[in-house]
Parts: structure tokens; sequence; C-alpha cells
């Protein structure tokens, strides 16, 4: 369970995933079968030992007790984050307790979870130093991030009706559209500021005639943008974590 008490569904998960090649190879862990010595605990983490091809399985372990966000950690060589198999973990996690044991942590996972945790109250206290140095008008500051979140809605919104325009008109439709559809959908979501769908947008357009197979992943690309929406949209249903997530995938800093 994560800190609200509340267990990730597969399509929140999913909407982790930095790129629908992740999203893919993610959801082929999700089962038990590459993992052992997974469990989880009460303070919101998750670890597990995934077979991979050498003889040592790959170490994973996520914290999803941050409200900054879920945090990852993976002795594979994978730049991604979260990699395929801390998406595979999360999903094996969300699928229930009797795949992902509560108990305590290994050396191994602990020693990584004690090391963040130690951290975030260095990083606490000295956040709490400085404050009374700090200047500016928190009011001013809130308004603006109000106004902001609704440009950001109102662009999520458009984006999931150009998404359903797309799909009602057939893929064959973007192919003949070409490349200029995509950059001014693109720049509607900087305009709406939120610069991390305008990117989403932006590698969608490059996909159509990139190759055998494109159909294929521009369905998938679109399911990850509209996953995101939605977790834009349905954010205050969302566990804090997952909703700062969320918030990163958009643009907006960490709170």
């Amino acid at each position: 369970m994560t800190q609200q008490g509340v267990r990730w569904t597969a399509d929140q998960v999913l909407a982790l995933a930095p790129d629908a090649a992740s999203r893919k190879a993610g959801s082929k862990l999700g089962a038990a079968g590459p993992w052992s010595e997974a469990g989880s605990s009460d303070e919101g983490t998750v670890w597990g030992l995934c077979k991979g091809s050498g003889s040592k399985p790959y170490q994973t372990v996520i914290d999803i007790a941050d409200a900054a966000g879920p945090a990852y950690k993976c002795s594979c060589p994978s730049r991604k984050f979260p990699c395929k198999h801390a998406l595979g973990l999360l999903l094996l996690w969300a699928g229930g307790e009797g795949a992902v044991p509560r108990g305590p942590a290994p050396d191994w996972a602990e020693q990584w979870i004690a090391g963040r945790r130690q951290r975030a109250q260095e990083k606490s206290a000295a956040g709490a130093a400085g404050s009374a140095a700090g200047s500016g008008d928190p009011e001013a500051a809130r308004r603006r991030a109000e106004r902001r979140a609704v440009r950001i809605t109102a662009g999520a919104t458009e984006l999931e009706q150009r998404l359903a325009d797309l799909l009602r008109g057939g893929l064959a439709g973007a192919e003949q559209a070409g490349y200029g559809m995509w950059e001014e959908t693109a720049a509607r979501m900087v305009d709406a500021q939120a610069p991390g769908l305008a990117a989403r947008v932006r590698e969608l357009g490059s996909i159509p005639s990139s190759g055998p197979g494109w159909p294929v992943r521009l369905l998938e690309e679109c399911a990850l943008i509209h996953l995101l929406d939605q977790g834009w949209l349905r954010r205050e249903r969302l566990p804090d974590g997952l909703a700062s997530t969320v918030r990163s995938r958009i643009g907006l800093p960490a709170p």
C-alpha cells in the first residue's frame, strides 16, 4: 500500500513509463516468473530480484512513499527512469499482496532506503533554516500556480480531443497530415505551459512513416499521452507520489 493506503492500478503504473518501448518491456516483467525475493514494507518501499541475461539477478528497489514522486534504484545498465524492471516490479506489486508480500527489506535495499531518508531529513532541515531568509509573496505565487494549472487543464483537454479526432479519422490520416499538424499541437501545449506534453506530441509526430510497425508505435504513444492527460485531469484522486510524477511529466517543478 502507499502512504494513503491505496494500491496503484496497472494503468497508473504504466503512466510512469518514459516511452512506449519501456511500457511494453515493463509489461512483460509484470508477472511473478522472473522475480524472486520480492517484498514490500508499510513505509512504502517495494523491492525484488529480477532474472536477467547474466548470472546475477538485477536488484530493484522503489520508494513509493516520497511525496515528490516515486524514486527508483536498479542495478541494470539502463539509463531510463523508471527502467523496465522497476515498471515490472510495480506491476507485480499492483497485482496484489500475494506476489509481493510485506516483510523486512534485505540489506541491499535497506541501505538505499536509509540513505534516501537521511538525505530527505537533511534537505528538510536546510529548507527550514532558509525559509526565514526567503523573500517573495506566497499569495502571488499561489495565484500564478493556479493560473498555470488552469492553462494546463485546458491544454490537456484540447490534446485529448486531438487524440480522439486522430483515432476517429484513422491512422492513415496521421501519415497524410505530416509533421506540421503535430508541431502546431505541440505549440499549443507550450502556450498552455505544459512543456512535457509538448515534447510528447513532438515525439508522436515523428512516428508516422518511420518504418515497419509505425501504426502500432503510434497507438502505444497515444495511449501513454492519454494516460498522462487523464492523470493530470484527475490528479486530485491520485496518491501523492503518483500525482507528483504526473506533475513532473507535464513539466511542472516539484512542489
